[in-house]
């Protein structure tokens, strides 16, 4: 079979005619692409990528080596673009041996089925868990201890699908079968187990929508630290009306003159006051109105 027939087919995936450290996953393309610049391109374009979604959003990146080198992320995501590229050839223990040596290396378990987006950046990585059939799309950020985990023993699809330009804090869990919408911000150590809508930030435990803002996000927004307290929110509103309570309170005083000290003892109907009526009317309050 030539090598036009086989991509025309969408089959190019020999071994004979691809080399093992093409790390992309290869798809039917145009057939421009078969020229040596193409081939280049599948190479190294998606790790360039990878490296220039590090410069962007981790300000102590300062050169492409220390990237290289020195970036756990990084190599993280190139071991999972090669075990990726064979689990789709239906090969099953050489891309989990590669896995594995990435997970000891690293500190990050990506299942070789997970399917990843480009510019994925994953910070710090220690403790990062991606199943085997979440989806990752476009720009997304995960933060040390996030796990995109499955629920139950179910087979087929029981991973979450993460949209594009998705931040999600350290520690945060996103467990289960459903969709997480583009421009989305998950907050440190939530737990996520329902679909999120776009354009919404979630917090807490067990996570909940407490921003909205109907508005697409042109750039990912890396601040995770600034987010919505929904019970700090509420601590303050009932303070603020603590407050308005008491001035109200000192007006109507100072206005009816409401208090008065009574310095006597009232007479029991009977004409004698027991030791607990004496001790309760020796100070109280008296309304003018009652």
């Amino acid at each position: 079979m030539s090598v036009q027939t086989e991509w025309d087919r969408g089959t190019f995936v020999s071994g004979r005619r691809v080399p093992l450290f093409v790390f992309v996953k290869i798809t039917k393309l145009p057939s421009e692409l078969l020229s040596g610049k193409g081939v280049k391109l599948l190479v190294f374009g998606q790790i360039k990528r990878d490296i220039q979604v590090i410069f962007e959003r981790d300000p102590a990146a300062r050169s492409t080596w220390e990237v290289i080198f020195c970036y756990p992320g990084f190599h993280a995501v190139l071991f999972h673009r090669m075990a990726h590229w064979l689990y789709l050839r239906n090969l099953v223990l050489l891309p989990r041996m590669i896995s594995q040596l990435s997970r000891f290396l690293t500190g990050i378990e990506i299942h070789p089925g997970a399917k990843i987006g480009q510019g994925l950046f994953i910070d710090h990585g220690t403790g990062v868990v991606i199943g085997e059939t979440t989806e990752v799309g476009d720009n997304v950020t995960l933060y040390q201890g996030v796990t995109l985990g499955g629920t139950g023993k179910e087979k087929g699809k029981r991973h979450p699908t993460i949209g594009n330009n998705v931040v999600i804090g350290a520690g945060a869990r996103v467990l289960g079968s459903f969709k997480v919408g583009d421009n989305v911000k998950i907050g440190a150590g939530s737990v996520v187990n329902k679909p999120v809508p776009s354009d919404t930030t979630v917090v807490g435990v067990p996570g909940r929508i407490v921003l909205h803002h109907g508005v697409p996000i042109k750039d990912p927004d890396l601040r995770h630290d600034e987010l919505p307290d929904p019970v700090n929110e509420m601590l303050k509103c009932l303070m603020q009306r603590v407050e308005y309570l008491e001035q109200r309170l000192k007006e109507e005083e100072s206005r009816y003159n409401v208090f008065e000290i009574i310095q006597h003892h009232e007479p029991s109907k009977r004409g004698v006051s027991t030791q607990g009526e004496r001790e309760g009317r020796d100070v109280c309050m008296r309304s003018d109105d009652l």
